[in-house]
């Protein structure tokens, strides 16, 4: 199995494995713009992405773990989708981008990708709560990613999309085999919202590689953003070759990085 991994920027990632190109969560919107978020929260796009979707080249599919914020998912990324002939998301969010090609997944769902030339890709939807407890209802449904070659019970990639660490995320990271885990971390607060957390932060993210035990571990989705209060000095603090036995591998945005 060959994995490289290019970051673009936030969630933005290129996966490329055994021959497939897959893109997550695509953002290329520039910095500067504020967006609104749920409750009257916001957040301003500090950075850029590194490539532009031209550099960035065709891809075969897109994994989408929400469409309604606009760090996962904005403008210019909204409009790659169009050219993409797979997406897989959530089913609300497949329903609101009604898209050709476009499938809604809940949790423990599964969708096979096929081509010509490559191995069969089996993805499924993977549990994610992005916020408090009995929040789903204001933040909306979210998914992440596992992404299986031919049907073998090993996860080649876990994408764990934004969440905090909640019982199903634990349940699924303890009972699969992994090979890499592509975290999602920055510890997401609004100052509407106090203390509340809406995503990860080094301190999950600890304890999920002792749960997940992969090969290799990758954050990623922890800058770029106002809404981010865990940035990548604060995780590097934490997941430190010590505490990790050396599996976390920090990547530098725009560059192909085999994993």
């Amino acid at each position: 199995m060959g994995l490289t991994l290019t970051h673009i920027g936030g969630p933005t990632v290129l996966v490329e494995l055994d021959g497939w190109r897959i893109l997550t969560d695509p953002t290329f919107d520039p910095p500067g713009r504020t967006y609104g978020f749920a409750l009257g929260t916001s957040s301003t796009k500090t950075a850029g992405p590194a490539l532009t979707p031209v550099e960035l080249g065709p891809v075969d599919a897109v994994l989408l773990s929400h469409d309604h914020h606009a760090d996962n998912l904005d403008d210019s990324g909204r409009a790659l989708l169009t050219d993409v002939s797979a997406v897989i998301t959530t089913v609300p969010g497949a329903r609101r981008i009604n898209l050709p090609g476009t499938t809604g997944l809940r949790a423990g769902g599964t969708h096979i990708l096929r081509a010509s030339g490559k191995p069969d890709l089996t993805v499924t939807a993977t549990p994610c709560r992005h916020g408090p407890p009995l929040s789903r209802a204001v933040v909306g449904s979210v998914i992440g990613f596992a992404l299986s070659l031919d049907e073998t019970e090993q996860v080649q990639l876990w994408i764990t999309g934004d969440t905090v660490l909640h019982r199903a995320v634990r349940t699924f990271a303890s009972s699969h085999r992994m090979d890499v885990v592509l975290m999602h971390l920055g510890r997401v607060r609004f100052s509407l919202t106090g203390p509340l957390r809406y995503s990860m932060d080094s301190r999950d993210g600890l304890e999920l590689l002792e749960l997940a035990r992969p090969r290799r571990a990758v954050p990623v989705h922890f800058e770029g953003w106002s809404h981010f209060s865990e940035l990548e000095k604060g995780a590097r603090s934490r997941l430190t070759p010590d505490s990790t036995g050396d599996i976390v591998q920090w990547l530098e945005p725009g560059i192909p990085t085999p994993v």
